[in-house]
């Protein structure tokens, strides 16, 4: 895939570069320059123009990294446009930085000046001058374009000393085991670099290297990686070891102002398993483990028998207090039923004494009429008779004036 890639590249840039078009002499012209410092250069050091470098993305233009903090002309790639007189030319960069100047104590250029892209207006000339560098191995381009035309350069950057060493290591192994150690190189912007010795010290003999020297790698699948094996001692707690690089000039000698600070002397720090010791400690641990649960299980085995004896009293307790209840509700119905059937023969006697009277008074008024009218009755007849007796003498005495008898 990545041969693919690189071959469709290369496809688009001789196609971009050979597929200029024919225009009139109005339009804009543009011819480029892509040159480097050579410091051997005769008749004096000078910017030597490269046959055809740098116009594929095979022929890259190779420059080292500003690994210094200051981009000067050993650094970069001029790139020079000569165009019609009062025309702009852009240049566009990727993976790659741009800048109008180099270093100088008066102007500093350093690894974060510049930009990816910068246009110089030519005025009254016909030249337009970028210098490029970039921080990184992996391969940028620049495109210079002046109005419809447009041309393209390839660069790459080759690494710098070692500035850093990382080391990824287990963190544990077993007693005796032999253990995989990699320690990668990389250069203050954080490129690999490969082709470099790299030497394990180990420290109070805490384990052994199969090889004490290794040389950073330079394939796809090490690059600037060193891999180490270390075989862990029998006995004891740790493994120390210490990695940095075997030559010193292999490595940045002190820490570059503004740029990341050196890490030349990593530890790789193992714990030493003891497996059989561990192994009887977790044997020891189950085993107390399966004892507490034992006690665990028992007592919640009790705390249910527990649990269910208590809920049988509280049954228990709840039946008599519901037989208890249910006698004094039965005992206090029958005495209200007792105490109702009394007040109700109370009442029909009381009733019944009060007919009684009431009959014997309306008898005895009864009676006591009856004999008024009896005794009223024998008074009136007593009167008309002695009224009749009078009247039969006046009658007598009277013929003429007789008096009518009473009936």
């Amino acid at each position: 895939m990545n041969s693919f890639k690189k071959l469709a590249l290369a496809m688009v840039a001789a196609m971009t570069l050979g597929t200029m078009v024919a225009t009139p002499a109005s339009a804009n012209t543009m011819s480029v320059v892509a040159s480097t410092w050579n410091a051997a250069k005769t008749g004096g050091a000078g910017y030597d123009t490269p046959a055809t470098a740098g116009t594929a993305l095979t022929t890259a233009i190779v420059r080292p990294v500003p690994a210094d903090n200051t981009v000067d002309n050993t650094d970069v790639v001029q790139i020079v446009a000569t165009v019609v007189a009062g025309t702009s030319v852009t240049a566009t960069s990727t993976n790659a930085t741009i800048v109008s100047a180099l270093h100088s104590t008066a102007a500093p250029v350093g690894a974060t000046s510049g930009s990816s892209s910068l246009t110089v207006a030519t005025g009254t000339g016909t030249t337009a001058t970028f210098y490029v560098y970039t921080k990184t191995t992996a391969i940028g381009t620049i495109v210079i374009t002046n109005g419809p035309v447009t041309l393209t350069y390839y660069v790459q950057g080759t690494a710098g000393l070692i500035n850093n060493l990382t080391v990824s290591a287990p963190a544990s192994g077993a007693a005796g085991t032999k253990q995989d150690i990699s320690v990668t190189a990389t250069d203050v912007f954080g490129n690999k670099v490969s082709a470099k010795s790299i030497t394990a010290t180990i420290f109070a003999a805490t384990a052994t290297v199969d090889t004490a020297t290794v040389t950073t790698g330079a394939t796809l699948s090490d690059f600037g990686v060193a891999k180490f094996t270390a075989t862990l001692p029998a006995t004891g707690t740790r493994s120390l070891i210490m990695f940095a690089p075997t030559t010193s000039t292999d490595a940045n000698a002190a820490d570059v102002v503004g740029l990341t600070a050196r890490t030349l002397a990593p530890f790789a720090e193992i714990s030493v398993r003891d497996l059989v010791s561990e192994l009887s400690a977790e044997k020891a641990a189950k085993d107390a483990a399966i004892a507490a649960k034992a006690v665990a299980d028992a007592a919640v085995l009790k705390a249910a028998s527990d649990a269910v004896a208590a809920k049988a009293a509280s049954d228990a307790a709840l039946a008599a207090e519901k037989s208890a209840s249910a006698t004094a509700l039965a005992a206090e119905k029958a005495a209200s039923a007792a105490a109702l059937a009394a007040e109700k023969a109370a009442s029909a006697k009381a009733l019944a004494d009060a007919k009684t009277a009431s009959d014997a008074v309306v008898l005895a008024k009864d009676a006591t009429i009856a004999k008024l009218t009896a005794d009223n009755a024998a008074a009136l007849k007593s009167i008309k008779d002695a009224f009749n007796a009078l009247a039969k003498k006046w009658n007598a005495k009277n013929p003429k004036a007789k008096v009518t008898y009473l009936k």
